[in-house]
C-alpha cells in the first residue's frame, strides 16, 4: 500500500476520497493517519506536523509516524517536503525528486534500534523504483519545471539558514534545503518500506542573493506548488494501474 507523507503547505490529500482518520498508538507516541482511495486505490496519508498541524520539524514524532505506516502494511512512502534552494541552477517553484541526503540535525530520535546492534546500509537513501514512478508521473504531465536528481540537506530548523550555513551546504554539494527529511527516510529504511521524495523550492538560500527571503510571497508559491505535486501523486497512482 502507498502512504503519502505531507507537509508544510500540504496538510491533506486533495483528491483522497471516502476519508477516514484516526489515531494510531504506537511505543513511541500517536500518530495521526487518514485513509481513502484515489481511482478506487486504497491510499493513506499522514501529515507529518500533526492534525491539526502543530509540530515543528525538530518535535515531529518520526518513530511514531513511522512505526504507525508499518503497521498499516504500507511498502512505499512518498514524502512530500517545501525547500530552500542552494544550487543557483534550481528557481523557485521548480520540484525536485532528490537521489541523496546529507544530514545536519541533531538530537532526534532517529532509530528503531536503541536496544539492539543492528546497521542499515543507507548508501542510497531514496529508494530508486519509487523515484522512478515519481519521475514517470511528472513526465507525463505538462510541467517542465522540475529536478530529478539532488541532494538534500537537512538541517535541524526551525529557523532558516545564515548565509554562511547556505555556502557551507552548497560546498558540501546539497542542492536544496529543507528540516524534515531525516530520521524520516532512515526509519522507513530500518522499517524496510521503500521512501522517495519530492520537494517544492520555495525560496533561494539566505545569501544567494541581494534579496530577503519573502515569507509572505512563499505561500502563494505554496498553493500553486502543491496542486502541482498532487497532480504528481494521482498521475502515479494512475500510471500503476
Amino acid at each position: 500500500m502507498l502512504a503519502v507523507i505531507g507537509g508544510t503547505g500540504f496538510s491533506e490529500l486533495v483528491g483522497l476520497e471516502g476519508v477516514q482518520g484516526e489515531d494510531i498508538e504506537t511505543p513511541y507516541g500517536m500518530s495521526y493517519v487518514e485513509g481513502g482511495e484515489i481511482a478506487d486505490v486504497p491510499v493513506l496519508f499522514l501529515p507529518r506536523h500533526g492534525h491539526p498541524p502543530r509540530f515543528p520539524p525538530h518535535r515531529i514524532n518520526y518513530r511514531a509516524n513511522i512505526d504507525s505506516l508499518a503497521r498499516m502494511n504500507v511498502d512505499e512512502i512518498v514524502a512530500v517536503s517545501v525547500v530552500g534552494s542552494v544550487d543557483p541552477l534550481l528557481s523557485v517553484g521548480d520540484l525536485i525528486v532528490p537521489d541523496q541526503i546529507v544530514d545536519y540535525t541533531r538530537d532526534r530520535d532517529g532509530t528503531f534500534f536503541d536496544d539492539e546492534i543492528s546497521h542499515i546500509d543507507f548508501t542510497f537513501p531514496y529508494d530508486e523504483s519509487v523515484r522512478q514512478k515519481l519521475i514517470s508521473a511528472l513526465q507525463s504531465l505538462p510541467d517542465d519545471r522540475y529536478q530529478t536528481t539532488g541532494v538534500y540537506g537537512c538541517t535541524q530548523g526551525p529557523r532558516l539558514e545564515t548565509a554562511a550555513e547556505v555556502r557551507r551546504l552548497t560546498n558540501d554539494g546539497c542542492s536544496i534545503v529543507g528540516m524534515t527529511a531525516m530520521p524520516e527516510a532512515a526509519l522507513a529504511r530500518e522499517k524496510e518500506i521503500a521512501y522517495a521524495g519530492i520537494s517544492l523550492v520555495v525560496n533561494s538560500g539566505a545569501g544567494l542573493n541581494d534579496q530577503e527571503i519573502d515569507l509572505d510571497g512563499i505561500s502563494i508559491i505554496l498553493e500553486q506548488g502543491m496542486l502541482r505535486i498532487t497532480n504528481v501523486i494521482e498521475a502515479l497512482i494512475r500510471n500503476s494501474l
